[in-house]
């Protein structure tokens, strides 16, 4: 394909999963209907945030894959034609789960899974206690509308990850995501942190020559410790393009779908005048594979 119709779907989420599910739906349906064949969903899409403690109880959200959420997303996908990129809680086995997407080819079928391979451990993102590091490696999956770099919010802010799916054959770079701010925060402070997250994606579009689909929640989520602040998801979906280019940014505050057309013929263009992979020095990269060099 040469050119590519995309949607990013922000929402906020709530744990009535039918009513959650079914405004996914419609937000799918209409992205669909405005002629996007690649539809990207957020993380963690089916419910709130259940990271921001550390509770047992939580690991009953967990579903196999295939199970009843890939059930019901595929048959999203196939009812539409589109290519879909969802984010589940997967119960691996007893007391194995893993942070996951799902990408749904055109019918409804699963073309590939991604297990996140960096998992954060800090006040209000609970997440190691939850989730078992992915064991899939960085390999892009193969679609109807393109070869897809799936990783999974903290995966974003490695520059490791993305060069590995470049280097694997990605077209695009994609990024379902569930980050926002500590109210407690300062303005300064969530405005610094927001344009950091930004920033580091949109390096990674232009030290890959790729575009960045990046695809974020909205709204106050309250946390169950009564202590917390809760989570303020920051929204600022985006699409770059392969010079970090912003083709579509989000707000900080509303639901929407962003959508663009990708010329996925741009990314060798701009390869040609910037060949970051020609001039890569391999073989002087072996203590990238060290944790520091102390």
């Amino acid at each position: 394909m040469k050119r590519l119709k995309a949607a990013l779907i922000q929402q906020s989420c709530s744990d009535n999963q039918p009513e959650t599910f079914a405004k996914t739906g419609r937000m799918v349906r209409q992205a669909a209907a405005d002629g996007a064949k690649l539809v990207v969903l957020q993380e963690l899409h089916n419910g709130t945030y259940f990271c921001q403690t550390e509770a047992t109880e939580q690991f009953d959200r967990a579903e196999p894959i295939p199970g009843p959420a890939t059930e019901r997303l595929g048959a999203l996908a196939r009812e539409l034609g589109i290519v879909l990129v969802t984010s589940l809680f997967e119960r691996r086995a007893p007391g194995l789960y893993h942070n996951t997407a799902v990408v749904f080819e055109q019918d409804g079928s699963i073309a590939g899974i991604y297990r996140k391979m960096h998992i954060p451990d800090d006040p209000g993102f609970y997440e190691k206690f939850y989730f078992t590091p992915g064991d899939l490696g960085f390999t892009p999956i193969r679609t109807s509308v393109g070869t897809l770099g799936v990783l999974v919010c903290w995966d974003q802010w490695y520059p490791e990850a993305a060069r590995l799916m470049s280097l694997a054959g990605a077209d695009l770079l994609i990024y379902p995501t569930a980050i926002g701010w500590d109210p407690a925060d300062t303005a300064e402070e969530q405005e610094r942190q927001r344009e950091a997250w930004v920033t580091v994606q949109r390096g990674h579009a232009v030290a890959n020559g790729l575009p960045v689909l990046s695809v974020n929640r909205v709204g106050f989520e309250k946390s169950p410790d009564p202590h917390a602040s809760g989570i303020r998801f920051w929204g600022t979906s985006f699409i770059a393009g392969p010079q970090g280019e912003f083709l579509c940014k989000g707000s900080t505050e509303q639901e929407e779908i962003l959508a663009v057309e990708l010329d996925l013929e741009r990314s060798e263009a701009v390869r040609r005048i910037w060949p970051f992979l020609r001039d890569r020095r391999i073989e002087a990269y072996g203590d990238l594979t060290r944790r520091f060099r102390d």
